[in-house]
């Protein structure tokens, strides 16, 4: 596994290095978001720890300027800790938020966490009439052509297909998508989900509400 550091302050990026390697994780950095840019266009890494504010382009700027066949789990490391950086973060698909100052410990068991989600997803290919998800390149297309979905639209669409007829409450969604106990709104989800129907078109009506729960994904349309 290797990891993406992205802050322009050395020490932080030395401290965060230090701990990957503890833990068998290959890492490289980058002291602007122009940088890391740059290395995501032109090297494979599994996972990013990436800060807001750095010189030259920041952190929010290179996720959108981001491919989207480019994009990897990311973990915010982050001063600015206003719950509007978190949701513009979220909206962008990053996988998590943490707030500077912060443990190291925690930081890893965070990595692990998502690196473990991601790892388990099977390299293979879910289709349905025009749907097809690719969970190796993970790409959405339906019709054939490509559909742009953030990795947390993705994520959450993969687990409800892969509990399809289940009901699935949204703190399991949280707790399994998001890969830790998170502490907030659960609408979070409500929000998420509505972004995903959007984007799957004709086949949003796949992803039933379960009222009073959460939701479930069913191929048949009931």
């Amino acid at each position: 596994m290797k990891i993406l550091i992205v802050d322009d302050e050395e020490k932080i990026r030395s401290v965060i290095k230090e701990y990957c390697q503890s833990n068998q994780y290959k890492t490289d950095e980058a002291e602007s978001g122009m940088e890391a840019l740059e290395k995501l266009k032109t090297n494979h890494y599994d996972l990013m720890v990436l800060d807001i504010m750095m010189p030259e382009m920041d952190g929010f700027s290179m996720l959108k300027e981001l491919p989207i066949d480019k994009r990897i789990p990311t973990i915010i490391l982050s001063a600015r800790g206003e719950e509007y950086d978190k949701l513009i973060g979220f909206d962008l698909g990053i996988d998590d938020y943490l707030t500077k100052p912060f443990s190291p410990k925690e930081l890893i068991a965070r990595i692990k966490a998502i690196l473990k989600r991601t790892n388990q997803i099977v390299p293979d290919i879910y289709k349905y009439d025009t749907l097809e998800i690719n969970y190796l390149s993970h790409t959405l297309k339906i019709d054939q052509k490509t559909i742009n979905i953030t990795p947390k639209e993705f994520d959450i669409l993969t687990y409800l297909i892969k509990n399809k007829n289940i009901a699935i409450s949204r703190e399991q969604l949280l707790s399994n998508v998001w890969g830790y106990d998170y502490f907030g709104d659960d609408r979070t989800v409500d929000t998420h989900i509505k972004m995903l129907r959007n984007n799957l078109g004709k086949y949003r009506e796949h992803i039933k509400t379960v009222r009073g729960l959460g939701y479930k994904y069913v191929e048949d349309e009931e």
